[in-house]
């Protein structure tokens, strides 16, 4: 393994393809989703007219707060926040190609970048796994409603079926929740990649 030592970004990158989870909330609030306009009468799940840059926070504690490019580039500056949306949207581009090939929509998803000593963008942290990723079937895709996943919204319904009010201590996860998640990550894995895991 090759460790670079790295300056994180203090942002997350997130690209959006699909109008879904907190995208979704915003757009029924506002039509907008981080300070980008929609069409109206979007539908939950609609795939969006292009994929737009969605960044939001890294929060220390509790969870990260959706926010504007001009937000994001007051935190990290203009002119990186620029290319790290020019870079987010290539790789979501790449991974959604992809995922559609192996019957998979992926939905949206999220980068973290860091910065070398010469001020070379590096893509740090796991990427494109059920954990930073919105995946659907594709054969199952019906917008209108929330999608069938192979990501870690089964556990988010679950948290919501039970009134987690999202303050610690965080609740223990019944088996068949846990059974279930590990599931969908092991199927994601195996039509994603061709391969087991067992």
């Amino acid at each position: 393994m090759l460790v670079r030592k790295t300056a994180p970004v203090p942002i997350e990158c997130v690209a959006r393809g699909y109008l879904s989870g907190s995208g979704w909330k915003e757009y029924v609030a506002t039509g907008s989703v981080c300070g980008i306009r929609l069409p109206d009468g979007l539908r939950e799940s609609d795939r969006l007219p292009a994929p737009i840059f969605t960044p939001a926070t890294k929060a220390e504690s509790g969870h990260d707060i959706n926010i504007s490019e001009d937000e994001a580039g007051s935190i990290a500056g203009v002119e990186l926040v620029s290319r790290l949306r020019e870079l987010t949207l290539q790789l979501y581009d790449h991974g959604a190609r992809h995922a559609e090939a192996s019957g998979i929509i992926l939905a949206d998803t999220k980068f973290e970048f860091g910065l070398m000593a010469d001020n070379s963008i590096v893509l740090i942290d796991e990427v494109m796994t059920p954990d930073s990723s919105r995946y659907w079937p594709k054969d199952q895709y019906a917008p209108g409603r929330s999608q069938p996943s192979f990501d870690k919204q089964y556990v988010r319904d679950y948290l919501e079926q039970i009134r987690w009010n999202k303050q610690p201590p965080v609740p223990a996860l019944p088996e068949h929740v846990v059974i279930g998640t590990r599931d969908k990550y092991l199927e994601a894995f195996r039509r994603l990649t061709g391969r087991v895991l067992l």
